[in-house]
């Protein structure tokens, strides 16, 4: 897969981007960071177990999980980015609002991560285009509230890969270069269990689409109900050592980055595919 996005190193593996939600009711750590301090020091914690980059939200985006406005989502994020960008941190901003994004990245977000891939809010693709920084462009059809519902395809692949492609021209069509643009397959929105299995399964043709691949599988329930004991899901807390299996499996297939709320377990195995990558080509390079 392609790897290279303009503003990022390019390196020779994976890169790690651990989770930071400041809210009240994600899926997986909402409320467990309820101030600017708490989340600034989670934020460093996940720097020091080896994240490249820091996502950092003020929205939760699970299904059902109901709309904040911009102003509400910045007073969540806005101390976090700007606390976290002082002590160095290459920051993403997860949201849809453009107000939110240009505040984020005045206070020192570098990367912009849209679940809608610019279909949310109109103005975001023009403002990423004049700020000339790297653009998370995900596969959505449709907001926490109704996407559940759209959860149908004929192939999960192909339509992705059409709908994505769609939305990579109409952010280019806004002023995006291709070289922002890093895409995102979006399990779990829109998708049950068995559209995300199929993801996973063909994730290195993802490729023809020609940009780079965020995967974001991160004690997603589709994990917990693979794992379930007696028909009871795995716990969210539970989840991390399949969401490692996916981090090793999505580096193996070429996957630019993964979107991981445990990023030590994360960060050994991407470099532990990479040690296999590099003995490999060092095998293939003498046998040739």
């Amino acid at each position: 897969m392609t790897s290279r996005v303009r503003g990022l190193p390019d390196l020779d593996r994976c890169m790690v981007m651990g989770v930071i939600n400041v809210t009240p009711d994600s899926f997986s750590d909402g409320g467990a960071f309820p101030d600017a301090d708490s989340a600034i020091k989670h934020g460093r914690e996940l720097l020091a177990a080896g994240a490249d980059l820091l996502d950092i939200g003020g929205e939760s985006t699970r299904p059902g999980a109901l709309p904040v406005p911009p102003d509400e989502e910045w007073r969540r994020v806005g101390p976090v980015v700007s606390g976290l960008a002082a002590a160095g941190a290459k920051l993403s901003i997860d949201t849809m609002h453009a107000v939110t994004a240009e505040r984020a990245l005045a206070a020192g977000a570098v990367i912009v991560n849209d679940v809608s891939g610019g279909r949310a809010d109109p103005a975001l693709p023009r403002l990423v285009a004049d700020a000339g920084v790297p653009y998370v462009v995900m596969h959505w059809r449709g907001h926490s509230t109704e996407m559940q519902s759209k959860a149908s395809y004929a192939d999960v692949l192909a339509e992705v890969v059409d709908e994505l492609r769609r939305s990579v021209d109409d952010v280019c069509a806004a002023g995006v270069a291709e070289d922002q643009i890093v895409v995102d397959p979006g399990l779990g929105f829109a998708k049950n269990a068995e559209h995300n299995w199929q993801l996973l399964a063909r994730l290195s043709e993802l490729d023809v689409l020609g940009r780079p691949v965020l995967v974001g599988a991160s004690r997603k329930s589709f994990l917990g109900h693979l794992l379930a004991d007696a028909g009871e899901p795995r716990s969210v807390l539970e989840r991390d050592d399949a969401t490692t299996a996916i981090t090793a499996l999505a580096a193996t297939a070429g996957a630019w980055g993964v979107r991981v709320h445990d990023v030590r377990s994360s960060a050994d195995a991407v470099r532990v595919v990479a040690a296999v990558q590099a003995a490999l080509h060092q095998t293939t390079g003498q046998r040739s």
